[in-house]
């Protein structure tokens, strides 16, 4: 059955929605197949590594390194959301996903983004303590602390996206079901909705998306404000301490970056392609280089993985 036809018949309800996908320029299915795989295998392998070394060496017991391995559980799940499907559809010439199981993509994908906004504002508290409060820290940020932050993080995550995927699913599709895009997103889901309210539903949907987003951003802002006031107040001794969190700034900017660029940027219709690369770049490619960007920068990390070799030859 051709995707013309697909779209006469099963479109008409909103029971199924065909994913567009890449145009016909790029549909070199053997290259994208090739391509998703390679990243997809990266980040599972990548992130799971650094799970495991924060799990078995007793080096890397610290809030840091416990917050540092829910990140990358989170990034395992957050590419496991879109990837596999984005996979599955280069093979297939009728890119199709039902209705119930959009949401649900909707969901996980706000869910774990979400949850990981949260948990990287939770990693910059953590740093604020350990460099601006180094006598106290211990009593702080202690094991309890530590779970309480990253069940307020899941939690966020969850309850913020519950209530957007329940709005969404209560959006009239009257018209095309075709969306224009690689996976299920909220706002190219508006765009095929014919809701009389579709700018109030979208209004709304971004209010909720942004507190989790905006608010994460400020506290992780706040906390690497002081962070360097005290590393230009105290001299060597704090800028060594400084040293421990390059690799979560630098995570930090290429996420809420890679967010703004694709939120914040307005895009015009003829950008298509553009807009999913930039997709592509938040959903796929940032879950990816995060742990290749602790693994470079962080002399713990590269040391536990050195005896983790060692101990296997």
């Amino acid at each position: 059955m051709s995707p013309e036809s697909l779209q006469r018949g099963n479109l008409s309800s909103p029971t199924v929605f065909l994913l567009l996908g890449f145009s016909s320029a790029y549909r070199a299915q053997v290259t994208l197949c090739l391509c998703f795989s390679l990243v997809y295998l990266v980040t599972v392998l990548g992130n799971l590594l650094i799970v495991t070394l924060v799990w078995l060496d007793a080096h890397l017991h610290s809030p840091m390194y416990f917050f540092l391995g829910h990140l990358s559980f989170l990034d395992i799940c957050y590419s496991s959301v879109t990837l596999p499907k984005i996979l599955g559809d280069s093979f297939s010439p009728q890119r199709t996903i039902s209705f119930v199981g959009c949401i649900t993509q909707i969901y996980f994908f706000l869910c774990f983004g979400g949850s990981e906004c949260m948990l990287l504002a939770a990693m910059a508290y953590d740093r604020y303590l350990a460099i601006c409060h180094p006598l106290h820290y211990p009593a702080l940020m202690s094991k309890k602390m530590c779970h309480c932050l990253v069940a307020i993080s899941w939690l966020s995550g969850s309850f913020s996206s519950l209530i957007q995927a329940f709005l969404t699913a209560r959006l009239p599709f009257c018209g095309s079901n075709m969306i224009d895009h690689l996976f299920c997103e909220v706002p190219f889901l508006l765009k095929v909705s014919c809701s009389p309210n579709a700018p109030l539903n979208k209004a709304t949907l971004y209010v909720l998306a942004a507190t989790i987003a905006v608010g994460s951003f400020l506290l992780t802002l706040v906390s690497y404000v002081h962070i360097i006031g005290a590393v230009l107040q105290k001299g060597a001794g704090t800028q060594r301490a400084f040293a421990t969190c390059t690799s979560h700034l630098t995570v930090v900017s290429l996420f809420f970056g890679a967010g703004a660029i694709v939120y914040l940027v307005p895009h015009s219709s003829s950008s298509k392609e553009m807009d999913e690369v930039l997709a592509l770049l938040y959903a796929v490619v940032t879950p990816m280089l995060n742990p290749i960007i602790y693994s470079l920068r962080n002399n713990e990390v590269k040391g536990a993985i050195r005896k983790t070799l060692n101990r296997g030859v």
